[in-house]
């Protein structure tokens, strides 16, 4: 299976911090996928400013729906055709920020990929869900709920990506260990094959919750860790390259 280093960079970066990651980057050797989601602003720079590299450009947000009278909101049409070739959906700021519940996700998911764009679907336990043992259960209600619907044969070809990202362990300095992390992700795995029944070797499993270069080698050498969406340590080109080294 294929392993990915995929970079979050939020609300982050203007056009010269965009030339100073560039200017540090070296993934030329990379032995796997390395993707960027910016702000949509910068995407159509950045598809530019990538020609040449193996990093692909994606959106972090999208729409519901393909068109229509939606101020403010991102078309997956309009994205996929400026370049842009992932989005990620049902990221926890998402989620928690403006409340979009998981029959909203699973319409973004269902036009993102009727539309030929990849997803990334990202799930997670708030702290007070993991202290009181419900991080399971909330996991397997995220993804049947988030992904009903979704055909089998979306899940190939790394079109459909999972991240487990722990909310209590995004951008506190705080990260799962690898032994919780390779837990959570196990038990997906385990939803996915015994409820969705789906083969699972296919489905890319990433790690998101404060990755860094310092902890990313125990995480990315857990068997069901296939890679990992990474916040802040992704906003610099040297940071970026030491991870794509370590997977």
């Amino acid at each position: 299976m294929k392993k990915y280093i995929v970079g979050n960079w939020k609300m982050n970066h203007n056009l010269s911090n965009i030339e100073d990651f560039f200017s540090s980057l070296k993934i030329e050797g990379a032995q796997c996928e390395t993707w960027v989601a910016p702000q949509a602003i910068h995407v159509p720079h950045l598809i530019e400013r990538a020609k040449g590299t193996n990093l692909k450009i994606g959106v972090q947000n999208i729409c519901e729906h393909e068109k229509g009278a939606f101020t403010g909101e991102i078309s997956v049409t309009s994205a996929l055709d400026i370049g842009a070739t992932f989005c990620l959906v049902g990221h926890s700021e998402r989620r928690s920020l403006y409340n979009e519940d998981d029959d909203l996700l699973n319409k973004k998911v269902h036009t993102a990929l009727n539309s030929g764009m990849k997803v990334i679907f990202c799930v997670g336990e708030q702290l007070i869900e993991r202290q009181n043992g419900m991080t399971n259960k909330v996991l397997k209600n995220q993804i049947l709920e988030g992904l009903e619907g979704i055909k089998p044969n979306s899940f190939q070809d790394g079109q459909l990506l999972i991240a487990y990202e722990p909310v209590w362990a995004i951008g506190t300095g705080e990260v799962a260990t690898p032994e919780q992390a390779q837990q959570a992700h196990a038990h997906i795995r385990a939803v996915l094959a015994v409820e969705l029944r789906l083969e699972t070797k296919e489905i890319p499993l990433l790690y998101g919750g404060s990755v860094k270069p310092a902890n990313a080698e125990g995480l990315l050498s857990q068997k069901d860790i296939d890679g990992a969406l990474v916040g802040g340590a992704s906003l610099k080109g040297d940071d970026f390259t030491k991870l794509t080294n370590i997977i």
